[in-house]
């Protein structure tokens, strides 16, 4: 897509006036030096196409593609890529993240962080990996390629990619940023954490950030269904029955029925009214299920009162199928390979066997340093970073409640060192939307603010189409929080009619996520699918 001339004019205010570049394998070399080896080296011409094994990316601007090996350890490396924009840079620096436990380089986000000018970096994290959300196999008995996946590619990539991207161009960048979601939401937490230096501002999404827990409650959850022939098994043909039930008591109850329930948190959820009786005896619950249910809504505590994790909150159901599952044996295998490859105990441990003790062993061992659980961020707050942290409240994969106990806790922590918080740390709930991205179909919430790993159109779209402001893009709204010292109030979040032809049918609806605590509340008149009939209201 075309950017709009507000988004052309701020993004390419500081392209280097540069005739010439040298894409080629030597001239990268040199600008690595020591440091690594040159894979590829490619020149992509405007609107072109970018194609490194069984990945291609589309509609690229002109540019430079590179692939670099770096090596960490005798036994341990890392790929990173590097996109380096010959006619649009905007003298700016971004690194993208990854997702699950990665094993491949991002080049479709880094595609879309090009086409805003940016010179953009990902790595593969130091494995290749056959899945990127099930396989761990690469980690057994590997602690330096875990070590890589937890942080220190990523690091590397950022340190190497700038060097590099200093050389391309001759010139230093003026701002360097980061995008992540999931596991890019945790690497972007570890970075502001440990490399405070390494950005200017980061915007993390749906942060996996407690890994020594958050790698067992996705096999806790799973376990709560199984097996499937037990008498509290929900079939996953109930999940929708769920979702309906819990829209219906919820969505009123936030003030206007629009299908989005807008406070989950603050809603009565009465599961009895799923109830099996006399006359329905379908699309309804046992008594036994009933108490899956309670599990599901409710946090995982262990001995002595020992909080572990945070619930699924209501108006998760449409995307169980991967976090509840099925109750059989080869879902809970999926989510095995943490406890039985990152802890060491082999495929021979049952998951079945999950029980306070593996929780205790995983906190002792925090492999690899991968949990981004330091809520002392003084030292990004004081080298003048930013930081922009978001999560659905339809997410059915990491729990929404994880964000909202680690942005507490750094609020704790921050607040009596005597910082405002708020002054580089904003922290946005996202209603209706599930993880990273998307909505279910039966809420239709607005979701799309060019966040990591959200997509529409075809082939390469930055920004928010129709909308190319910091207003309504989250990438957009950090750099002016950066460079113009502008604070995001709030973020517009755009569901379009047709998520594949975003401008040619238009909008369905949009409204505004408020920075926490605040929360969007409808003004009592006006059209709720427009942003204009909503007002940020405290919640305290």
């Amino acid at each position: 897509m075309k950017p709009t001339r507000e988004l052309a004019l701020f993004l390419l205010a500081s392209v280097a006036s540069i005739s010439a570049f040298d894409c080629s394998v030597d001239a990268l070399q040199e600008a690595i030096g020591s440091e690594g080896t040159v894979v590829l080296a490619q020149t992509v011409e405007q609107n072109g196409t970018f194609t490194v094994n069984t990945t291609s990316v589309t509609n690229l601007p002109a540019l430079c593609a590179a692939e670099f090996n770096v090596s960490t350890s005798s036994v341990s490396s890392y790929l990173f890529g590097i996109f380096l924009p010959t006619d649009s840079w905007n003298g700016r620096f971004l690194a993208v993240g990854n997702g699950g436990y990665a094993g491949t380089i991002s080049w479709a986000s880094m595609g879309t962080g090009a086409a805003y000018g940016f010179a953009v970096v990902s790595t593969d994290t130091g494995h290749t990996a056959s899945s990127t959300f099930g396989d761990t196999s690469w980690a057994a008995g590997n602690p330096e390629k875990i070590t890589d996946w937890a942080y220190r590619a990523l690091h590397g990539t950022v340190v190497n990619g700038k060097a590099i991207s200093k050389a391309f161009y001759g010139e230093e960048h003026k701002y360097s940023y980061y995008r992540g979601c999931s596991t890019g939401g945790r690497q972007g937490l570890k970075e502001a954490q440990d490399f405070p230096d390494d950005f200017d501002g980061i915007v993390a999404g749906a942060p996996a950030w407690w890994t020594t827990h958050l790698q067992l409650w996705n096999l806790k959850t799973l376990l709560y269904n199984a097996p499937s022939t037990a008498s509290y098994h929900i079939p996953t043909d109930l999940f929708d029955v769920i979702a309906d039930e819990v829209l219906k008591q919820c969505d009123p109850q936030d003030g206007v029925t629009d299908t989005i329930i807008s406070d989950s948190r603050a809603c009565i959820f009465r599961p009895e009214t799923l109830l099996c009786v006399s006359s329905n005896t379908t699309d309804c619950l046992t008594s036994p299920q009933l108490d899956t249910l309670y599990h599901i809504y409710n946090d995982w505590v262990e001995n002595n009162q020992t909080f572990v994790f945070p619930h699924f909150e209501l108006g998760t159901e449409q995307y169980w199928s991967s976090g509840i599952g099925d109750g059989s044996d080869d879902t809970l295998a999926s989510q095995a390979g943490f406890v039985q490859d990152f802890l060491g105990l082999g495929d021979s441990w049952s998951p079945y066997n999950l029980d306070w003790d593996i929780v205790a062993l995983s906190d002792k061992m925090n492999p690899g340093n991968a949990t981004a659980g330091n809520f002392d961020l003084s030292p990004f707050y004081n080298k003048g970073g930013k930081l922009l942290h978001y999560h659905g409240m339809s997410d059915g994969s990491i729990a929404t409640g994880s964000s909202l106990y680690y942005r507490e806790h750094a609020y704790r922590n921050m607040t009596s060192q005597g910082i405002t918080v708020d002054d580089f740390y904003r922290f946005f709930l996202v209603p209706g939307m599930g993880h990273c991205s998307d909505t279910p179909t039966n809420v239709n919430a607005p979701w799309y603010f060019a966040g990591s790993e959200q997509s529409v159109g075809s082939g390469t779209v930055s920004s928010v189409p129709g909308y190319e402001d910091a207003q309504h893009d989250v990438l957009l709204a950090m750099m002016a929080w950066v460079e113009n010292g502008t604070a995001p109030e709030y973020i517009i979040a755009t569901k379009y009619n047709n998520d594949t032809d975003p401008l040619g049918e238009g909008v369905y609806r949009q409204r505004p996520l408020c920075m926490y605590p605040k929360q969007a509340k409808y003004t009592g008149s006006g059209d709720v699918d427009t942003p204009e009939s909503w007002e940020c209201q405290s919640l305290y």
